[in-house]
């Protein structure tokens, strides 16, 4: 019996049920259709901690999945499980490359720029504060997306600001946010990538 049907629940009971309904509902193809199955189940074996079956699904995800935006998600998820093994180099890598189909991914844009603040921690206890200092300000460019995307959901990373003192880069933000929201409104949104969208955001680093 395929873990879908076996954890129906793994994330929300009533986003499950919802994604259901819409993906028999709304015109997909077998591709299409086939991809999210591997990824719902990926999400499950992911909820539970099996790292390795999730990642093993999603990779059979994007497969037959060949909408980029859709493809983002995927790629997302692949990320975050390499963050949760330690494995910063590789969740960088599927980062961007979720990026890259899809730039209004916030989480990971805050992703990243966690990733390089402990790198930016790590180098400075090893006694090298320049490379650490230059993991910060990356850190800090990562999180300028992250809260020029999503202003009102960033608390951490405007007390990070404020915390490491960067105060005029953090103000610079106003306008960062200004052009950020006209380039969302052509950015489409199909019922199948709001189903995406709502069940990945069950997933967050921090």
């Amino acid at each position: 019996m395929p873990r879908s049907r076996i954890n129906a629940n793994f994330i929300d009971k009533t986003s499950s049920i919802v994604a259901n309904i819409l993906l028999r509902i709304i015109p997909t193809t077998s591709g299409e259709k086939k991809a999210f199955t591997y990824y719902r189940d990926g999400m499950s074996a992911q909820s539970e901690g099996n790292y390795a079956e999730a990642l093993q699904n999603y990779y059979e995800a994007t497969r037959p999945e060949i909408d980029p935006y859709d493809r983002s998600y995927i790629l997302y998820n692949i990320g975050l499980i390499h963050t949760s093994n330690g494995e910063h180099t590789k969740a960088l890598e599927y980062y961007f490359r979720a990026l890259e189909r899809n730039p209004f991914l916030p989480q990971a844009f805050n992703n990243m720029a966690v990733i390089c603040h402990y790198r930016g921690e790590q180098a400075i206890l090893q006694g090298d504060s320049e490379i650490g200092q230059a993991w910060f300000d990356q850190a800090a460019e990562y999180w300028k997306q992250a809260i020029a995307l999503t202003p009102g959901n960033s608390i951490e990373a405007h007390n990070w600001f404020k915390i490491t003192r960067r105060f005029e880069e953090e103000n610079s933000l106003f306008f960062v946010v200004g052009s950020s929201n006209q380039m969302k409104e052509i950015v489409p949104m199909t019922i199948k990538n709001l189903i995406l969208s709502l069940l990945s955001q069950s997933f967050s680093f921090v």
